[in-house]
């Protein structure tokens, strides 16, 4: 290794591992929270109401929406670690610092997208651990099950950095999340399969890509899906290609960070 790399190399590995250690240091807010509300989601959907329900394509409910109760656990922290990390970092003006360094910007981006995405897979293991205690998990497809969990959070890891860029506020930091990502995976098909539903509300469904994100890890899960798992991959690569794009594009202008 050059030390061009060797240099690159080392900036990246102490961005992802201030960044780890962060939610770390802060588990009480980062890592807990999401555990208990999870445990409340199996306890109420899953035994209480799910023993009503009786089952969903062909497994029983508690089944059924543990896959999704996962996804939306790894995409909501890799979203928030992101965008609380860079606003903290505008806000207390050590972004400069960084901006300034013999940094690609590539790097910075990619040093904070890791790191988000390390926080959503941590809570996704604690999350999938704490399911075992109220069902019997399966894998079906263990490699779509793993790059579809590994790609939605890179992709709301970075979801969270074009938020956090464009941000001027704490509160500005909570908009996203309460009034755009919550509905989208409360309506993504994580409590239920879209064919329950309605034609139009099918294909209103179809534009949603949490709906993709939680049927094609269902499917690596269980192995049954609402959509074509091609058009899923297909569909979140695409994403993460623009959101990638666009998020390269702000730090090269310097959007929100030089004004």
């Amino acid at each position: 290794m050059n030390s061009h790399h060797q240099r690159h190399w080392i900036a990246f590995s102490t961005l992802l591992t201030r960044e780890i250690r962060r939610f770390f240091r802060i588990w009480p807010q980062t890592i807990l929270p999401p555990a208990i509300t999870m445990t409340l989601y199996f306890i109420i959907f899953g035994n209480l109401i799910g023993s009503r329900i009786g089952e969903m394509g062909g497994f029983t409910y508690m089944e059924y929406i543990v896959p999704g109760i996962i996804m939306m656990a790894v995409i909501n922290n890799a979203y928030a670690n992101v965008a609380s990390s860079f606003f903290s970092a505008k806000f207390q003006s050590h972004i400069e610092e960084l901006l300034v360094a013999p940094i690609p910007n590539y790097l910075i981006l990619a040093g904070y997208v890791a790191g988000g995405t390390a926080r959503g897979l941590c809570v996704g293991v604690i999350v999938t651990i704490v399911s075992l205690f109220f069902t019997h998990l399966s894998v079906a497809h263990i490699w779509i099950t793993f790059s579809m969990v590994l790609l939605s959070a890179i992709l709301f890891a970075l979801g969270g950095f074009i938020n956090a860029v464009y941000a001027r506020s704490f509160d500005e930091i909570s908009i996203i999340p309460t009034f755009i990502l919550t509905p989208l995976t409360y309506l993504g098909g994580v409590f239920y399969s879209i064919s329950l539903l309605p034609d139009f509300w099918q294909n209103v469904s179809l534009l949603n890509p949490v709906l993709y994100m939680v049927n094609a890890f269902r499917y690596g899960m269980l192995g049954i899906s609402d959509i074509p798992i091609v058009a899923a991959f297909s569909i979140i690569l695409l994403f993460i290609a623009a959101l990638t794009a666009f998020a390269l594009y702000l730090l090269d202008k310097g959007t929100g960070l030089r004004n």
